[in-house]
């Protein structure tokens, strides 16, 4: 088993071993490892020197796709802290209360967050150590009490010395949407990262010459496959500039792209605008999608988009680590997937997979259940809240290993090697006029019956007593026939699973880490 190796360490080695190689590109802009690395030392000596002791040992980044920003996340590496990441686009309310939810006394700013960090700073009860990287800010008298350092107060980076990590201390910590509103701190260690990691890489050869997209916000888990799989290995991290982000079709060639990652969704947009079209993308050799189901005419169609690459699907919520099952798409996708979607694959090596029912007994192969994982991935729970914690990492009956409990619903493998079939989450299942109706499957059928790459499905209206009325699907595109798409999907469902109206819109709204927005869809419904 090799050393154990902290998340930035990674980054260090291939500024030692390849210093004058891309480290990251925005656009036309690039820099090399040789003067990211100084940037980032700088940084780690300055916060190291000026932290107070006895704090959390964690630093709140707030930026958004410049130099700085990434600067922010490698030095607070570098400092021995775990990261936050915020970003500028987030209202202030939002930005300070995680940072007063992190406990965090440090935060680290780019250019693009000048805009709001004055609401954030009167915000904000307790003082701060703030640096600006890239800008100056000038103190207000409501600001008074935090302590901020620009460019000009920053050490030297020959002043570094590398700090003391653990395996199990935190190396980031993810805010994600709550079902009561609070956000839920997701602990990361160093150790779960560091595994994914080195799966990536071997699995997938990856290497210095290899060109990374960036498809995703810092504050998404699958971010930490962009930043530090190529700075693991000497790679290039390729950030699209705001042209780039409008026309990513583009962007992949332009910027040389070999490895691509992104959900599912960016790719049948780029498919609904007319953007792909067979052998366009000759020189990526490897393509991974994760976050939501991937339908197989998205994949199929991407495969023929690149036919020159390995193409993945890839699954695993952020308390696994990024992803923690794979899926090769090939020959047999069309025969493996279950309602259109491709299967998310087998566990990856050390981590064990089972399907559970409610009380956490594993279900008959071939039945239906909860999806839970075990292994070396599974992270620490939430940050400062041993009830969620308590809820879903568990240990069923006869195991002695702490299992995540997925909320995803799956169908366990009739045979060793056989690939987990997604069907949806648990919360998808509903009751419309007392009947119990899985959203996936009325999705599944209003796919076939429009020929749309994607479709949502939505209880509405609801009731007092938890049920529903009935269901609203939403497709995008143009040239409907919308009474006899309804009156063909009552050939195959009943009565009550059959979608009372169907919406037609222009495109699907996405959220911030680029999947369809379900809640922007039902406040449509609800405002209606």
């Amino acid at each position: 088993m090799s050393a154990f190796r902290a998340l930035h360490e990674g980054f260090l080695q291939s500024a030692r071993r390849v210093p004058q190689r891309p480290a990251i590109t925005i656009g036309e802009e690039m820099q090399t490892y040789e003067e990211v690395a100084a940037a980032t030392k700088a940084l780690a000596a300055t916060l190291m020197a000026r932290r107070t002791a006895g704090g959390v040992p964690l630093t709140c980044v707030l930026g958004q796709r410049t130099f700085q920003g990434f600067v922010g996340i490698l030095g607070t590496l570098c400092s021995g802290h775990g990261y936050v990441p915020m970003l500028p686009s987030y209202p202030a309310a939002r930005i300070i209360k995680m940072i007063d939810r992190s406990d965090s006394d440090v935060l680290v700013v780019d250019p693009g967050s000048r805009r709001v960090l004055s609401d954030v700073l009167a915000g904000v009860a307790k003082p701060l150590l703030v640096v600006t990287l890239g800008f100056t800010h000038d103190v207000a008298e409501d600001e008074a009490r935090h302590t901020v350092l620009g460019d000009a107060d920053l050490l030297g980076a020959d002043l570094w010395q590398a700090p003391e990590v653990g395996p199990d201390d935190i190396a980031y910590l993810l805010f994600t949407s709550g079902s009561t509103g609070e956000p839920k701190g997701v602990m990361v260690a160093h150790r779960n990262i560091e595994r994914f990691l080195d799966w990536a890489v071997d699995r997938y050869k990856l290497g210095q010459h290899d060109r990374f997209s960036h498809m995703f916000e810092v504050t998404f888990d699958l971010s930490l496959f962009d930043l530090f799989a190529p700075w693991t290995v000497g790679g290039c991290l390729c950030v699209p500039d705001m042209r780039q982000r409008l026309l990513p079709a583009q962007y992949v060639v332009d910027a040389g792209i070999t490895v691509w990652f992104s959900v599912p969704s960016t790719a049948r947009l780029m498919k609904e605008t007319r953007t792909l079209s067979p052998d366009c993308f000759p020189d990526v050799r490897l393509s991974l999608f994760c976050g939501e189901a991937l339908t197989v005419s998205v994949g199929r169609t991407w495969m023929d988009c690149a036919p020159n690459a390995v193409t993945e699907n890839i699954y695993g919520p952020t308390e696994l680590t990024l992803a923690c099952t794979a899926y090769p798409m090939g020959s047999c996708m069309e025969a493996h997937a279950e309602n259109g979607i491709v299967p998310i694959g087998v566990p990856f090596e050390q981590m064990r997979a089972k399907v559970l029912t409610p009380e956490l007994a594993e279900v008959e192969p071939g039945e239906l259940g909860e999806l839970a994982l075990a292994g070396p991935q599974v992270t620490l729970g939430y940050w400062r809240d041993a009830e969620k914690t308590a809820a879903v990492f568990v240990t069923p009956p006869g195991e002695t290993e702490t299992f995540y409990r997925t909320g995803d619903l799956v169908r366990r493998p009739c045979k060793e090697g056989e690939p987990l079939r997604f069907l949806g989450r648990l919360d998808s299942q509903v009751k419309v006029r007392g009947y119990r109706v899985e959203l996936g499957e009325v999705e599944s059928i209003l796919r076939q019956v429009a020929e749309v790459d994607d479709a949502v499905a939505l209880d509405w209206p609801r009731s007092e007593s938890g049920g529903a009325e009935g269901i609203v699907g939403f497709v995008t595109g143009e040239g409907f026939d919308e009474k006899a798409i309804l009156r063909t999907m009552g050939e195959h469902l009943p009565r009550y699973m059959v979608p009372a109206q169907l919406r037609v819109l222009d495109v699907f709204p996405l959220n911030s880490n680029g999947k369809i927005d379900r809640k922007a869809l039902r406040a449509t419904l609800d405002t209606a």
